[in-house]
């Protein structure tokens, strides 16, 4: 009877539920003080690029070739994230369209800029799935067919181009909740993966990218060769209103630390670090005024010594053709200080 008894203490339910919920707090609390402790130690050569989108310099109504060239000229970038949006490549169904993306290409080839181009439906910008018209009426088996075509004829055409250093493929896809787009396929995400490193004869790096606060890094990081995390430090939520992450440098390295233990990825960089306003409303739709509330001159500084304190070495910065915009505008603080980036 004693036996029993005991045997009845040990495996009482609500024991067993308090010694898991314990177990829990315990290892949660222990991935909070490796995670948000400590620091890095900043990366001695530290690199900056850019990513530039052709449709959202027109849709903020500037001429996006002569702030491409003055991205390229004026503040001498030589790391680019180019985009190769579906919308752009293909406005006819069976008819593609290189012209502005090569131009692009071309001109980065002139002066020796690497470029990273980023391929697929869902893209950088919003409102990130930039499918074309025609295609919006097909079914979903005949959409996915139609953006691996659409794969197959951007990969070939670039395919010898020594400028692209690597693709991107998909644009944080396992972000969800995020977007006009529809729900993840992983399965179809993993035939244009397959499909692009078929094609991709002059071994470019293939990068898989995910949220830096918001997604997991292991299921892109199995994806690719590369993975190319966000660095948002302040943004809007339309259920908290505007956030300002309270998360170190330091979380940065440590997770990049954790997912390179995990799988094979050969780095880790900031694909997007941000350096424009999120505001409630878009950009051209915001007072200068609430822009200031979450990126200004000071801001824009704390930005990249935030960045380097994480100790990764590759930083895109998202915001290019905002700066262009105010320097157009007479203000050129921010253009002048990320200037110093390439100098």
């Amino acid at each position: 009877m004693e036996e029993r008894k005991l045997f009845k203490d040990i495996f009482n339910p609500l024991r067993i539920l308090l010694i898991t919920i314990l177990l829990i707090v315990i290892l949660l609390a222990g991935v909070f003080v490796y995670l948000f402790t400590g620091e890095a130690v900043p990366a001695e050569n530290a690199v900056f690029g850019v990513t530039f989108s052709q449709k959202f310099a027109e849709e903020m109504g500037l001429d996006w070739q002569a702030a491409y060239l003055d991205i390229l000229d004026g503040l001498g970038v030589k790391k680019l994230r180019l985009v190769a949006y579906w919308d752009k490549i293909e406005p006819s169904q069976g008819e593609y369209f290189f012209d502005d993306l090569d131009w692009q290409i071309a001109r980065a080839e002139e002066r020796d800029a690497d470029v990273i181009l980023v391929v697929g439906r869902k893209v950088p910008r919003w409102p990130e799935c930039h499918s074309p018209e025609w295609a919006d009426n097909l079914m979903v088996s005949e959409q996915q067919e139609r953006i691996l075509l659409m794969l197959e004829e951007i990969v070939n055409h670039y395919s010898e181009s020594e400028t692209i250093k690597a693709w991107q493929v998909e644009n944080e896809p396992f972000l969800r909740g995020f977007g006009e787009c529809p729900p993840l396929d992983k399965q179809f995400l993993d035939k244009e993966v397959a499909l692009v490193r078929e094609l991709n004869i002059s071994g470019k790096t293939i990068i898989m990218t995910a949220s830096g606060e918001l997604s997991s890094w292991i299921q892109p990081a199995l994806r690719g060769d590369v993975l190319g995390t966000t660095l948002y430090r302040n943004v809007w939520s339309d259920t908290f209103g505007r956030v300002e992450y309270p998360i170190p440098p330091v979380f940065y390295k440590k997770r990049a630390d954790f997912v390179r233990f995990f799988t094979e990825i050969e780095r880790v960089i900031v694909i997007e670090l941000q350096a424009e306003p999120w505001s409630q409303t878009s950009i051209q739709e915001t007072s200068a005024e609430e822009q200031a509330k979450s990126m200004d001159l000071e801001k824009f500084k704390d930005v990249i010594e935030y960045a380097r304190q994480t100790g990764l070495d590759e930083f895109y910065l998202w915001g290019v053709e905002w700066w262009y915009q105010k320097k157009e505008q007479g203000n050129n603080a921010i253009w002048a200080e990320a200037k110093k980036l390439w100098e």
